[in-house]
């Protein structure tokens, strides 16, 4: 754990700076007598997230000291209201009210015009919620406000922006996810993989064939039906007056007077032990893989923090100390990282850190591994790996497997656990260092059915112990039943699925110079994991060209 000391201590550094902000407050304008932070009474896993929404309910983050305003619409729609057939209607709707301007100015002028005053807005649409974040200058907010009113309340909704949003949305679903990213592929293949079925499956950008199906009209009609004043949580923060607060209440209780009709979320399939799909694409240079299990725990319940030390023990997010990132990356060089998730990490490829605006319902249990290199590419850097016929995918796989496995099985320490929890009570701190991620963090928490996540975690935290967090693992995890989706090459494709099929021993392929260098007891981990049993019962080629359609 000597890793794990390292890091604590420039984190805690810059939480303690983060912690000296100026201390606010957030109420609901439904319960003005509300306290700021809640009691560490247990909420309860089953709740009902459309009651943080509905006319008049506001998150308040007064900041009288700051020089900007913060407005996030938090809509409980997303991608999930899509109608069969014209899956990412949610998304094009969201986009044509942020990228197509209003009655009175075009998308063009309105970016002239808020470029001097280092004004931005931007929408997010994720499963169960879409939001829209305005953030302007104090001094700018009265010239800066009748913009965002435009575009909540008179969108232009033109006829050329919708062509321009629904061919970059099509180019993304035809093109950009199959070809940018193997590990963003891999992930949204799992959830296809998971969801399969429900209104969870589709990607929030929709399929081929659905994106095409969309007209303007739908999107004018989905605006009137899925984002009304019945289904919006408004939230504000920084400095802003009471007059200013009422009349943005009084603008957006214009919306539609619909009351939507809001699914229920759809619950993950239950694996019959590890099905794993493998997507074959030309040219791609190694393995990117991704895991997940349903997991039926959410940052509502208790439950969520004691699985929040052993994920971050096992491996957060583009941290350097956890036990994947060590046991695969820094001991054998494999790859770049490897990480653990107990919820949707959203754009995980751009941000070190966790963002809000994504809270979900249906939630499961993943591993990320980084991708890894390929037969061919090995054979081709080492002659004396000529003869392999699978990279280091199902080794790698194993690896990651046995770790959690052992996690399960063993539990963590005194001491690990108490590093751990050290680390993580500061690090969360980190998650709202900007007004837009504290207001974001406490919407969140009003979806989840709390006040104020990222306190009452620390309270939870504070009070765990050891023998806590490892009930909670052996309650919530295990590795009998997974799903894996792989996306690789055409080359790796077939010889990986009858290695994973067949339980085939998988050696690790190490060049001799590598291998020379090795410690003799990683060498024998290394005959352990090779030999590692996988519960796989089905492997399923998919060629890229048939994904999302």
């Amino acid at each position: 754990m000597k890793k794990l000391t390292a890091y604590i201590l420039p984190v805690v550094l810059l939480a303690v700076a983060c912690a000296k902000q100026p201390q606010v407050s957030e109420q609901t304008t439904t319960d003005t007598s509300a306290p700021a932070t809640a009691t560490t009474t247990t909420t309860p896993a089953a709740y009902d997230a459309n009651m943080a929404f509905g006319p008049d309910k506001v998150v308040e983050l007064k900041q009288p000291e700051s020089n900007k305003v913060i407005i996030k619409l938090m809509f409980k729609n997303g991608s999930m209201v899509d109608p069969a057939g014209k899956e990412g209607l949610t998304y094009a709707t969201a986009r044509m009210i942020t990228e197509s301007g209003t009655k009175d100015m075009t998308v063009s002028q309105i970016k002239d015009k808020i470029f001097p005053w280092a004004a931005d807005y931007y929408t997010n649409v994720d499963k169960e919620v879409t939001v829209f974040t305005f953030a302007v200058h104090k001094d700018f907010l009265n010239e800066f406000y009748p913009i965002v009113r435009g575009l909540m309340l008179n969108p232009a909704f033109a006829e050329a922006d919708f062509k321009r949003v629904k061919a970059n949305q099509l180019n993304f679903v035809d093109q950009v996810i199959r070809a940018s990213s193997d590990e963003e592929y891999s992930k949204k293949a799992l959830e296809d993989l998971l969801f399969r079925g429900t209104n969870y499956q589709h990607m929030v950008e929709g399929k081929t064939a659905s994106v095409q199906n969309i007209t303007l009209e739908d999107v004018k009609n989905h605006w009137r039906n899925y984002f009304t004043k019945n289904n919006l949580l408004i939230g504000i923060a920084g400095n802003y007056s009471t007059d200013f607060l009422n009349k943005l209440k009084a603008d957006m209780a214009q919306l539609s007077d619909v009351k939507p009709n809001i699914p229920q979320a759809g619950n993950p399939n239950k694996p019959n032990g590890i099905q794993v799909e493998i997507i074959k694409k030309s040219d791609a240079l190694g393995s990117a893989i991704f895991t997940g299990a349903p997991m039926p725990v959410t940052r509502s319940a208790d439950d969520f923090a004691a699985l929040m030390v052993a994920n971050s023990f096992l491996g957060e997010h583009r941290k350097s100390y956890g036990k994947l990132y060590d046991k695969i990356r820094t001991t054998r060089s494999m790859n770049y990282g490897d990480y653990s998730y107990i919820e949707w990490y959203d754009n995980g490829g751009s941000f070190q850190l966790p963002n809000p605006g994504v809270p979900r319902t249906s939630n499961y249990f993943a591993l990320w591994i980084r991708p890894v290199q390929i037969a061919e590419g090995l054979q081709k850097q080492y002659a004396e790996l000529k003869d392999i016929d699978v990279g280091h995918a199902h080794f790698a796989t194993r690896l990651a497997v046995r770790e959690v496995d052992n996690l399960i099985k063993n539990g963590m320490t005194q001491e690990e656990f108490e590093l751990t929890r050290k680390f993580l009570r500061s690090y969360i701190k980190l998650y709202i260092q900007t007004q837009e991620k504290q207001l974001g963090y406490l919407m969140d928490s009003r979806f989840y059915g709390r006040q104020d996540y990222i306190q009452e975690l620390d309270r939870l935290l504070a009070n765990l112990t050891v023998q806590e967090v490892n009930n909670a693992v052996k309650k919530y995890w295990q590795t009998e039943n997974m799903f894996i989706t792989i996306v690789t090459d055409d080359s790796e494709a077939e010889p990986l699925k009858q290695a994973l099929l067949n339980n085939t021993p998988s050696p690790m392929s190490y060049s001799n110079l590598v291998r020379e260098g090795l410690p003799q007891e990683v060498i024998a981990e290394d005959d352990k994991i090779a030999n590692y049993k996988l519960n796989v019962k089905d492997v399923k080629i998919v060629d890229s060209k048939e994904t999302f359609k």
